[in-house]
């Protein structure tokens, strides 16, 4: 095999493809990057049964083949090149010889044979805006769990219904959910996505325009496929039964305080520094301010308020996490936030506040982004 590529257009490739590979793979064989060149170009791949990635880019093929090569290895070689043409060729000793201006490197042929097959997809689909998706996506994928004990709760839940996409993620203590235009073939869908390979899709298709999203397989092998240009990305469906989460969401929202959300995000990083890891920040609502309130070791505390209108019932107090809370200040995307304060049949049991997006003070924005979040028991 010999062939002549970009030297940026390669690099960029490579470093698609490999990023959804896991840093330490129990099977050497799967750290390799599949480089297929014929005719139409190349066609790059890689895939560690769990998620694939595969791009097909521009190259003047003087041999067509197939080689298996180290992906970060490559990766790595790819961007520091000289910027002029590479060329990678298969030498006699079955080497892998990559050349760019004055610089040669020589690489080892992985087994071809032994690399398993890239999924392919045939399934239902659908389309969504690119923009709307990968915002959706930076949105929700940051509250589901970091913690491999309850697999389902890693994901993030896909649910089609008509011509709506929700996006819905949870660790137990928090539950965010984004709603994006959906137009496809699929009218009643889910799939539960792992949230890591969902927020590489994320970040690399998040300007594309449209992103072409289909369904396909069966059984424990059921996988999901983004598509974008000359980009695609395939993972394994997470198994098991989510949380049904959104039940937990309020139909009445007339108690609740609105709070320039900058001013807010700077304010509860401030008061928090004092705080012990896990402890919760103190926040008081009243009519025309929030109140935040920190205690910490060392006798270190701190306080600090910040303009707020409340509406709709008596002053509130409660305790929050203060990197939960800033999380999802975050992803609203509003110069205002609206906090509602939900009621609970149960007396006993703290009720989650239900953080949205408000365009003035006087004003809600949109209700595609909601974020519910569990407050913490006081102990002063």
């Amino acid at each position: 095999m010999r062939f002549q590529v970009n030297r940026d257009v390669f690099s960029e490739a490579v470093s698609f493809v490999v990023k959804l590979l896991p840093q330490r793979n129990p099977q050497p064989i799967l750290a390799g990057v599949l480089i297929e060149a014929g005719d139409d170009g190349l066609t790059l791949s890689a895939f560690d049964y769990e998620a694939s990635a595969r791009t097909t880019i521009d190259a003047t093929v003087e041999t067509p083949g197939t080689i298996l090569v180290h992906g970060r290895l490559l990766s790595d070689i790819a961007s520091r090149l000289p910027n002029a043409p590479i060329e990678i060729a298969v030498e006699e000793d079955g080497g892998i010889a990559v050349t760019c201006g004055s610089a040669r490197f020589t690489l080892a042929a992985m087994p071809v044979e032994e690399y398993p097959s890239i999924p392919e997809v045939t399934g239902s689909s659908g389309v969504v805006p690119a923009d709307d998706f990968g915002t959706a996506i930076a949105q929700v994928g940051f509250a589901a769990s970091r913690d491999d004990v309850t697999p389902v709760l890693t994901g993030v839940q896909l649910e089609v219904s008509g011509q709506n996409l929700s996006l819905v993620a949870t660790d137990r203590y928090r539950v965010s959910l984004r709603d994006v235009p959906w137009d496809g073939e699929a009218s009643e869908q889910t799939a539960l996505v792992p949230a890591r390979t969902l927020t590489e899709v994320g970040k690399t298709f998040g300007h594309a325009g449209t992103i072409q999203v289909a369904f396909s397989g069966s059984g424990d092998r059921e996988i999901i496929a983004f598509t974008a240009g000359n980009k695609t990305v395939t993972s394994l469906l997470i198994k098991g039964n989510f949380p049904p989460v959104r039940r937990l969401f309020p139909e009445q929202t007339d108690h609740y305080a609105v709070v320039n959300t900058a001013d807010l995000i700077e304010a509860v990083r401030r008061v928090a520094l004092v705080l012990d890891r896990a402890a919760p920040l103190r926040f008081t609502f009243t009519s025309d301010s929030v109140t935040m309130d920190a205690s910490g070791s060392e006798q270190a505390r701190a306080s600090e308020s910040v303009d707020a209108h409340l509406s709709g019932g008596a002053d509130v107090t409660l305790g929050l996490n203060p990197q939960y809370l800033t999380e999802a200040l975050s992803a609203v995307k509003s110069e205002f936030v609206r906090v509602t304060f939900t009621s609970s049949d149960n007396a006993n049991k703290l009720s989650p506040v239900l953080i949205t997006s408000q365009t003035s003070v006087d004003q809600a924005g949109s209700d595609s982004f909601k974020y519910l979040l569990q407050p913490n028991l006081l102990l002063r």
